[in-house]
């Protein structure tokens, strides 16, 4: 009977051979076990965490405010005469030169005038005629008129006499029939002397004459080129002994001493300004602007491009500020004195127009806070209503904080504003 020839049994190996197949696996699981629980652990601290918003910061304070409207503009002197000569004659003189101070009645040059002046004095001549004919016809009326009233006096008295007379039975009626006819005569004699005594031919031959020694008053006056206004002279572009072209200006003189900024603004920016708001001309050129005041605001519109013209009027002390330039004009169409000022940048507007700021208080926890606005001025803006000076309001990471369903539990930084040599490096 054969038997099966048993080995000795080893504990060691067996525990090796059996426990060899399980020792990697069982460490396997183990670590990702305990993986997925750090895993687990540090996703909920993530989690947990609160996010950390960097943000700048601005205040909300009490200080005036205005309501400015800016506009590009021509500037052009206060007063400015270009003179054309009434009539087309050779320059015979000229008594200033570009760059003359003038003053208004200064004369600036003289026309050749000879064939004028002889017409003047033709034609004075005939009025000086025509007033000593006239005042001899007035002296000769006169007389006859005079002579006339004597004699109807005389009739009258003869008449009256003779009817006494006749009534006394002294003398016929014949002679007072005769003395009768006499007065009548006298009567109608001074009648037509008053008649004759309205001179209406001769005023108007007067008359006549007198005009045509005021048209060659004109004439002769209009050979002399004087200055209408105060200024300088900034144009003369003819030489003595030319003719100058006719329409063209002979002498161009400008009152340099003021300035005009002319603008052209939109209907609602000009219901805002009238005349004596304070304003202020920037022109290239000059480190400081000219303070100037509203002088106009145009009562009608400009049909072609549906604006209104302002002008605004500055002092231009050595005419420093040449017309032509062109220059920026800023007009203050009101000042609200005591205003909560905030800056433009912390402004937040919803999609609906309701307007937002982000507001941090003492532990620097961030509140979205309803605003209504009024002014705006630059990078200003005034708060009507919802906020209070002191405020500190946020400027940059408000964006931020708006779009979180809870930024009261974001973790603030404030950053101090970058200055403008920092922004210049970056």
């Amino acid at each position: 009977m054969n038997r099966t020839k048993s080995l000795p049994f080893d504990r060691t190996n067996h525990s090796a051979a059996t426990a060899a197949p399980w020792r990697p696996g069982s460490l396997m699981g183990v670590a990702l076990v305990a993986g997925l629980l750090l895993s687990g652990c540090k996703s909920q601290e993530v989690a947990d965490e609160p996010p950390t918003v960097t943000v700048q910061v601005g205040a909300a304070e009490k200080q005036p405010i205005q309501r400015k409207v800016i506009a590009d503009a021509v500037l052009y002197p206060r007063d400015q005469a270009a003179i054309v000569p009434k009539i087309v004659a050779p320059i015979k003189k000229f008594y200033v030169d570009r760059g003359s101070r003038v003053k208004a009645g200064q004369l600036l040059a003289e026309l050749e005038n000879q064939d004028l002046t002889g017409a003047h004095l033709k034609s004075q001549g005939g009025y000086q005629q025509a007033q000593a004919t006239y005042d001899m016809e007035v002296q000769k009326v006169g007389q006859d008129a005079k002579l006339a009233k004597q004699t109807l006096d005389s009739q009258q008295k003869l008449y009256d006499s003779r009817q006494v007379l006749y009534k006394e039975g002294a003398i016929s009626a014949k002679d007072v029939e005769d003395a009768n006819v006499a007065l009548t005569q006298a009567r109608n004699a001074y009648e037509l002397a008053q008649k004759q005594f309205d001179l209406k031919v001769a005023e108007g031959q007067v008359n006549s004459a007198k005009g045509d020694l005021v048209i060659a008053d004109a004439q002769v006056s209009y050979t002399k080129i004087v200055s209408p206004i105060d200024g300088v002279v900034t144009d003369r572009p003819n030489y003595a002994g030319e003719t100058p072209a006719a329409g063209a200006p002979l002498i161009t003189i400008m009152d340099l001493s003021q300035v005009v900024a002319r603008v052209h603004i939109s209907q609602l920016d000009a219901s805002r300004l009238k005349a004596g708001d304070e304003a202020s001309i920037s022109v290239p050129g000059l480190a400081t602007p000219l303070k100037a005041k509203v002088t106009l605001v145009s009562p009608a519109l400009d049909p072609n491009s549906t604006t209104v013209e302002v002008w605004a009027q500055a002092a231009n002390p050595g005419g420093r500020v040449k017309p032509g330039v062109s220059g920026r004009v800023t007009m203050i169409g009101e000042t609200v004195p005591h205003a909560i000022v905030a800056p433009l940048s912390a402004l937040l507007t919803d999609t609906d127009g309701v307007t937002s700021m982000i507001v941090l208080d003492t532990d620097n926890k961030p509140h979205k806070k309803k605003v209504k606005v009024g002014i705006r001025d630059a990078g200003d803006v005034q708060i009507t209503d919802g906020l209070q000076g002191g405020e500190r309001v946020v400027t940059v990471g408000a964006f931020e904080l708006d779009k979180m369903d809870d930024m009261s539990k974001a973790v603030i930084q404030v950053q101090a504003p970058k200055m403008p040599e920092e922004e210049e490096d970056q």
